[in-house]
């Protein structure tokens, strides 16, 4: 088991890709902590994890809110006695063209894909570097490294993401702390495969692969930057994407 024992919070880990990477975490020996503002799915999450004999909890925690996540990171240090891994996978849409974007939906998407990810690095840090050692992943997106059109504020935070791990990975490096992210590509969740079929089709066009990724796919690269096979990559965004990128 690649996380035995370890002290595991993702975040939107009630559905999608959060809710296969609390499973394959759970899987692989980690105490997984769901914070979520889903509680039906992410009771639900837990359930399925606990029914197969891993740990899981869930708190109904909004992280665009600095306040709710350092209480909910003290929690998970009272409740546990440490944090080992944080994986920043929550995050939002509120697609449109600059034209019709308004400023709300800019911030709402500023709010909980970037000012989220801050306040959690900031508490989950804090508990990391008093003990030495620590994993912090972020989920950015392939468009953060082209863009895509409709999405400027989405691409905006997805790319800031990339900047901010960079940063942090020089700051808390030296520290014991590593700081990665992971870049999906066109990903086969629940959301997604509802589209029409023409939309899909186009999608998967559009991947060397011919294919959409799996949710399952995204879990098994952060598993990878959680685990100690990833203990000499530091500030890295591993791209996910079937080759979208190449």
């Amino acid at each position: 088991m690649k996380l035995k024992n370890k002290i595991a919070i993702v975040t939107g880990g009630a559905d999608g890709i959060g809710k296969a990477t609390a499973i394959r975490f759970a899987q692989e020996g980690a105490v997984v902590v769901i914070w979520d503002l889903n509680e039906e799915k992410g009771n639900e999450t837990v359930k399925l994890i606990k029914d197969a004999g891993g740990k899981a909890t869930f708190a109904k925690v909004n992280t665009a809110v600095f306040a709710e996540v350092e209480a909910a990171t003290k929690k998970v240090v009272e409740q546990f006695g440490t944090l080992d891994i944080i994986i920043n996978n929550a995050g939002i849409t509120r697609d449109s063209t600059l034209k019709k974007m308004t400023p709300e939906s800019w911030q709402q998407v500023i709010d909980v894909n970037l000012t989220g990810v801050f306040n959690c690095c900031k508490c989950a840090s804090e508990v990391m570097v008093e003990k030495g050692w620590g994993r912090i992943i972020s989920a950015s997106s392939v468009v953060a490294l082209y863009g895509n059109f409709g999405q400027t504020n989405y691409v905006a935070t997805k790319a800031g993401l990339i900047g901010m791990t960079k940063t942090l990975a020089r700051e808390l490096g030296r520290k014991g702390v590593t700081v990665n992210a992971v870049a999906p590509g066109f990903i086969a969740t629940e959301m997604v495969k509802k589209m029409p079929a023409e939309v899909l089709k186009s999608m998967e066009d559009k991947v060397p692969l011919k294919r959409l990724g799996q949710p399952e796919e995204i879990a098994a690269a952060y598993l990878f930057l959680a685990s100690d096979d990833a203990n000499y990559i530091n500030g890295t965004v591993l791209s996910v994407d079937g080759g979208m990128t190449v």
